[in-house]
């Protein structure tokens, strides 16, 4: 049995598993330890996740009398346990509090609201005004965010090599969005569907960043998880949609290992075949056909992934090739023979992807 109308939640996390891999092979127990608790962690959750899908879960509606395409947002406080969802600290329309983590959750719940319904006219993730939940606070040293299928979460990071989960407001709509895709494509996560399943996490994690900042494609970093690693790490962000494999270049992280361009595509039996590595060939699609149109990245580049996300013909399992043909099609379908439709087969061939 699936969940929610069909559409099948999975586990999916920001911090990909072979980073927190490598911190917990390090010599110092304050990098060692809290990778390792996430990692079991993040294993557990994932079990959850699929006993959930397996035993079924129950809907969550909008409440009732709600207006449409209004946000109705709750943070719950974990108090570093691990009980889901935990204490409710603010609602929908209250004032801000103490806890800059709390705040910061809402405001970026609020955002990724905003972004969805005024520039793809979306009524929240499910396009039916599904309440926003989060919890903040979660665990101890908890080092990553994830979207369950059901909520978000956010942990505090360990400190040494992640800062809080809540600063980078592209990390909470890059979560957010694997609903949107839950409830859409339903890409399959593993290998080259589960990259396009993270890649499209990203692009609209930083068309939300781009949106409320009132930047313009020239004007964004394009980088996904700026301010979330500490000061110690020699490195910029989780990932580099503008030049993949350059967000860091750690002693104790290693190197980006994300491609640019197919010809360097990663094949492994890790991270669901590389669902995090390999997502930087359509990301860096995505930013190529961004910048050559110019303007806001929302505006004509968002509108196509969000047409071919949301079009009804992107199979579960599509792979690169399958996605790159779509959204040629649907830039001619929502713009004809003009520059976009030329722009989007450029992009693809620039990283080596076919369009036909």
């Amino acid at each position: 049995m699936t969940t929610h109308g069909g559409h099948e939640p999975v586990f999916c996390t920001v911090v990909p598993p072979h980073v927190l891999d490598k911190l917990a092979r390090a010599e110092d127990p304050a990098l060692s330890g809290p990778a390792r608790r996430t990692l079991q962690r993040d294993a557990y959750e994932r079990t959850q996740r699929r006993l959930t899908t397996v035993i079924g879960a129950p809907s969550v509606a909008a409440p009732r009398g709600a207006e449409p395409d209004t946000a109705h947002r709750t943070i719950h406080d974990a108090r570093h346990r691990t009980d889901l969802p935990g204490k409710k600290v603010r609602t929908e329309g209250s004032a801000p509090g103490k806890d800059a983590t709390v705040n910061r959750a809402y405001a970026g719940l609020g955002a990724t609201f905003e972004l969805y319904l005024n520039a793809f006219a979306r009524d929240s993730i499910d396009a039916s005004g599904l309440p926003l939940d989060a919890t903040v606070h979660y665990d101890h040293g908890y080092n990553n965010a994830f979207w369950n299928g059901e909520q978000m979460v956010f942990g505090d990071g360990d400190g040494e090599i992640f800062l809080d989960f809540t600063i980078p407001i592209d990390v909470i709509g890059h979560e957010l969005t694997h609903g949107v895709t839950q409830y859409t494509a339903n890409l399959a996560y593993f290998d080259q569907s589960g990259a396009l399943n993270e890649s499209v996490s990203d692009v609209f994690g930083s068309l939300i960043k781009q949106y409320t900042l009132g930047q313009t494609a020239a004007d964004a970093d394009w980088l996904i998880g700026a301010g979330l690693l500490a000061p110690r790490v020699t490195g910029t962000a989780l990932r580099s949609m503008k030049a993949p494999g350059t967000a860091y270049d750690d002693d104790v992280l290693g190197k980006d290992p994300q491609p640019a361009i197919m010809a360097d595509f990663v094949r492994t039996g890790r991270d669901n075949g590389g669902v995090h590595i390999n997502s930087g060939i359509p990301n860096h699609a995505f930013y190529l056909l961004a910048t050559e149109l110019g303007g806001h990245a929302w505006e004509r580049a968002g509108q196509i992934w969000y047409d071919v996300l949301t079009g009804g013909e992107l199979t579960k399992t599509a792979e690169f090739t399958d996605f790159a043909r779509l959204t040629v099609a649907a830039a001619r379908a929502r713009y004809g023979e003009a520059a976009e439709l030329g722009a989007v087969q450029k992009a693809w061939e620039q990283v080596g992807v076919p369009t036909t």
